[in-house]
């Protein structure tokens, strides 16, 4: 498990080196000038240099890319062109807010559509599962951000239950949390109730049922484990996901967190900010994924038997 675990993290080492470079020439290769379009239309020429000079992109493209790279790995991810401040400091204020909005949101995901996947998989074929097959449907036809306006309509602006947009304490989170989540919730009813009936047609099933083992022991052990495998993988992999889908859902509900950062640096073309916040996402996407194959190897020993070959 050991060689397995060393093996996966140097992957992601990989991967993450390599995330920068493409994450750079993507950033590079954009149209426009941050400098123009930050200064005054009369700033002359010589002044646009020095800004150039200052920022340091008037260096070619590959001393740029080891430049921020070398203070990256120390932690430093910039200045911001337009705001003055430090990239790390926009991104610490507006992170805890993120993760507050993803985490409640991944709970509440797998609350329902796991729970319910395995009630309609042990009673398929019943009104529960054919409720869940239209249920999922209607949810996974709902783009987000119009359930975001629909849910502010009615909770927020008919009924005043909730606050409108913005954070004022910890009901604020409870509207963006139900638009982000709930769409995502049909795709983990549907894998669940896919997996668990996949298992439950094993022939090791059938044979613990044929010696008398008790359901429920038999659902715990050998059903519901082996079925958690790819949920627990996606269960990783949509940490970071929910990070990067969560940028139209913060601007419907003004949260003040990271993507609706994202989302104003690429409008203004605040190229450090852009950079620091896909760096960061694209981390956590590698970490989610080596923790989901690690957890996975040690869920199933094959995998890891399999690809140590």
């Amino acid at each position: 498990m050991l060689e397995y675990t060393v093996k996966r993290i140097a992957w992601g080492v990989l991967t993450v080196f390599t995330v920068t470079i493409v994450l750079f020439a993507i950033m590079y290769s954009m149209p426009g000038d941050p400098v123009r379009m930050i200064a005054d239309p009369r700033t002359p020429v010589e002044r646009l240099e020095e800004l150039k000079v200052r920022w340091g992109l008037h260096h070619p493209p590959h001393i740029q890319y080891f430049v921020w790279l070398s203070r990256v790995v120390r932690g430093d991810l910039g200045t911001s062109i337009i705001t003055r401040q430090p990239v790390t400091a926009l991104i610490a204020r507006r992170f805890p807010y993120t993760i507050a909005l993803t985490l409640s949101a991944l709970l509440l995901r797998y609350l329902i559509g796991v729970a319910v996947g395995l009630i309609v998989a042990v009673r398929r074929g019943g009104w529960a599962d054919r409720l869940m097959v239209v249920t999922s449907t209607v949810l996974r036809s709902i783009p987000g951000f119009w359930l975001g306006i629909m849910l502010i309509l009615f909770f927020s602006v008919r009924w005043r239950l909730l606050p409108i947009s913005g954070y004022d304490g910890p009901r604020s989170i409870i509207l963006p949390m139900c638009a982000l989540a709930l769409p995502l919730v049909a795709n983990t009813m549907r894998l669940t109730r896919s997996e668990v009936l996949d298992v439950m047609g094993e022939q090791y099933v059938t044979t613990a049922h044929a010696k008398g083992v008790a359901y429920n022991r038999v659902m715990l052990k050998h059903v519901l484990r082996n079925a958690l495998i790819p949920i627990t993988v996606v269960f990783f992999l949509s940490l970071p996901w929910l990070i990067g889908g969560s940028v139209v859902i913060e601007q419907v509900f003004a949260w003040p967190g990271m993507g609706r950062l994202l989302w104003r640096s690429i409008v203004g073309q605040d190229l450090p900010v852009v950079q620091g916040v896909v760096l960061i996402i694209a981390v956590l996407t590698v970490v989610s994924n080596t923790l989901g194959d690690i957890v996975t190897a040690m869920l199933d020993p094959s995998i890891r038997d399999e690809y140590l070959g």
